[in-house]
């Protein structure tokens, strides 16, 4: 992505204009590479993001935050005793190098007023935050870095803070561009322009590189022998003073798809026709749309680590089980020919001969009264072999029933399982994540932990509106199903689901009306959605009143039993009207 370093100079610009002099009300860490500064700034209560995280390292303000967890971690900790209550006064960066200071002035414990600096490196997967003293020692780092994972730089406690290796480029901002002219005519000649540019020129990003290539070359070679000087020049003094300036425009790239490819300072015209650009008002509110989404199903998909995990192995074990419990009850299919060779054993003992291996018998069931040879147990009687077939056909008999309702309640088990996986893969927060380990602790999945908080109050149902004003609601989990369907619905309201899809229920509100087409076209959409076919087309979705839908006895959560549906094939959609 291109948040280089003159991206990141239009960010400092940013919150320089905003937040000096503010004040830091408190500061959160929502995971181990993020943090938020609540700043009480002139102009009213801001956040600001710093995050250290390798495919999205940034720094912007946000409005949407990440949950917290329950105990902050050591490091906010820290930050919170050094830097709170303390005054952002000053915000800098390191030339056009992707290195933001935050200098904040603090009251030590003793009461003196010291200087303390958040060093925030955007570099990559080597993207780290810094707690730096007014000495510039370092107090301590998001993430150290020891002689194992460094021979070059360390950053640890205690030790003096040294930027970033210089890679000996030119800063743009206050270097005459006849100087970067002239030093990238004294490299290969061979060399593509846009690779030059990345070479010599600091805080440029390679979309930005390809973007001056693509205007300078104008379709010819894009060798550095070939250059057009006076478009170079004109398009480098066009890009310092944007730098110099902060004169940039923020916007996105999409692809044609519509999915997001990257964002830049300036307008991308490379793609041609291929892409579409969407421009924001600010640099802030273009990373937090960029990276809201993504990074929300990063966050999810990480603290739902162990709960999909949990669920795997039990779906695995589960269906081992069934595998195992399938073929023994194959086996109990030949049960009714142990009873054969039971009864022609007793009809015949006067034949048979103790210590006998086998016995040819006539089989009086076959109407051809076929000869069946019989295996014997020589070490025992004939009549008591004959007792053996009887009982292992009564095992047999019996196993078949045992197998036939541990196969039906196995089935039904792993169904409920894969049903709370698909909940939990389309959890949107950690409140909703906590509901699903509340529910499978209360069926037995999970032990219930001694001395734990509270757990917060659990979300409502998502709430829709169908465009002619019926309300929808859908359930977020397999106990808000149960809840939704079982209690709050009315007899006369409609239950959509999935057609045998994992998925949420839904629920069509009449409100003493005739529910209309529209709004059953509309709900089986959102129904299909929220379902695990949400990224499919042509979902079914079964849909009838609530009053032919019930819960077997018995049944685990989100279970029931429905008639009288019908079923519409329908694309899903995220909703109509929240």
């Amino acid at each position: 992505m291109a948040l280089d370093g003159i991206f990141l100079r239009h960010i400092k610009n940013e919150i320089e204009s905003v937040a000096l002099g503010a004040r830091v009300s408190q500061i959160y860490q929502p995971n181990r590479e993020e943090l938020v500064f609540a700043l009480r700034t002139f102009n009213g209560n801001k956040k600001l993001l710093l995050s250290a995280r390798a495919n999205s390292p940034r720094v912007n303000f946000c409005v949407t935050t990440p949950e917290n967890p329950a105990q902050p971690p050591m490091f906010c900790m820290l930050l919170r005793k050094r830097i709170g209550g303390g005054k952002l006064v000053a915000v800098r960066q390191m030339d056009c190098d992707r290195v933001i200071f935050f200098d904040f002035e603090c009251v030590n414990e003793l009461g003196d007023t010291v200087k303390i600096t958040v060093v925030c490196e955007i570099m990559g997967m080597y993207s780290n935050i810094i707690i730096v003293d007014s000495d510039g020692v370092i107090i301590d780092s998001l993430k150290r870095v020891d002689l194992t994972m460094s021979s070059r730089r360390l950053v640890l406690p205690n030790l003096k803070y040294e930027l970033p290796e210089s890679h000996d480029k030119i800063n743009i901002v206050e270097a005459e561009i006849d100087d970067v002219v002239s030093k990238l005519k004294n490299l290969e000649s061979e060399m593509s322009l846009n690779k030059a540019l990345l070479r010599v020129i600091q805080g440029v990003s390679p979309i930005i590189c390809r973007e001056i290539e693509y205007k300078v070359m104008e379709g010819s070679t894009n060798r550095i022998e070939g250059v057009l000087c006076d478009k170079l020049n004109s398009k480098l003094k066009n890009l310092k003073e944007i730098a110099e300036n902060c004169s940039g425009k923020p916007c996105v790239i999409y692809r044609e798809d519509g999915k997001p490819m990257d964002f830049s300072f300036m307008p991308i015209t490379q793609y041609g026709d291929f892409t579409k650009i969407e421009n924001f008002d600010s640099y802030s509110e273009l990373l937090d749309t960029f990276y809201d989404a993504r990074d929300s199903k990063e966050r999810m998909r990480v603290k739902s680590q162990s709960l999909v995990k949990l669920l795997t192995n039990t779906s695995e074990r589960i269906a081992r089980k069934l595998s195992k419990q399938q073929i023994e009850l194959k086996q109990c299919e030949n049960r009714e020919q142990l009873r054969i060779c039971g009864d022609l054993l007793q009809a015949n003992l006067y034949r048979i001969e103790r210590g006998a291996e086998y016995v040819d018998v006539e089989n009086f069931y076959d109407e051809n009264y076929s000869t069946l040879r019989i295996k014997l147990n020589p070490a025992i009687s004939p009549a008591t072999n004959a007792q053996k077939y009887y009982k292992d056909y009564q095992k047999a008999k019996n196993a078949e029933n045992v197998l036939t309702e541990q196969i039906k309640k196995g089935q039904s088990e792993l169904l409920y399982v894969e049903s709370v996986l698909d909940t939990v893969m389309r959890a949107e927060n950690e409140r909703d994540l906590i509901q699903i380990r509340e529910e499978l602790t209360e069926q037995g999945y999970l032990h219930r932990q001694k001395g734990k908080q509270k757990n917060p109050s659990a979300l409502p149902p998502y709430e829709f509106i169908s465009s002619d004003g019926f309300k929808i609601l859908v359930g977020r989990n397999n106990k808000q199903n149960d809840k939704l369907t079982l209690k709050m619905a009315g007899k006369n309201d409609m239950w959509l689901h999935t057609k045998d899809i994992h998925g949420s229920h839904a629920i069509i509100f009449a409100e003493g009306k005739e529910i209309s087409e529209t709004a059953i076209f509309e709900a089986a959409r959102i129904a299909a959605y929220h379902s695990k076919a949400q990224n499919s087309s042509q979902v079914p979705v079964d849909y009838t009143f609530v009053r032919y839908v019930s819960k077997p006895n018995g049944s685990k959560p989100g279970m029931v039993i429905y008639v009288n549906n019908r079923t519409l094939y329908v694309t899903p959609l995220n909703g109509i009207q929240e």
